[in-house]
């Protein structure tokens, strides 16, 4: 006589559901980490694009005689005004500049840009050039 299965025993689906659980167990760490990575990229870029605002107005104002001219050379003495480099005229949500003097035309400083990564404070250095001055 043949016997007929109809489906999945009760056995089988308990093993394979125990298999998924401990593949999903093993993969949402590495979800976790995704989100404090990009969190810290996204610091990252920032002070980037802000190192490279700071030189670009420089190059500017070098063409421009180092005189604040609209469109090509804003004064920069200090780092928190990399605010008005930026397109918009505004810092990205959830940063801010400390505050730091520059004095001199070409001169660099080591400016800050905090952001949070992970739920605390964090910062990232990028150099500030002082400009039209």
């Amino acid at each position: 006589m043949k016997r007929h299965q109809a489906g999945f025993t009760m056995i089988e689906l308990i093993v394979v559901i125990v298999i998924l659980g401990v593949l999903a167990a093993t993969a949402l760490p590495k979800f976790i980490d995704v989100q404090e990575n990009a969190e810290q990229s996204s610091l990252d870029g920032v002070a980037g694009s802000f190192a490279s605002a700071m030189s670009v107005n420089y190059g500017g104002c070098l063409v421009a005689g180092h005189a604040p001219t609209t469109g090509k050379c804003v004064e920069v003495d200090n780092c928190d005004d990399i605010a008005s480099l930026l397109q918009g005229g505004d810092l990205p949500d959830g940063f801010t500049v400390a505050s730091a003097a520059i004095t001199g035309n070409g001169t660099t400083v080591t400016c800050s840009v905090v952001g949070t990564v992970s739920g605390a404070s964090s910062s990232k250095d990028f150099d500030g050039i002082g400009a039209g001055q």
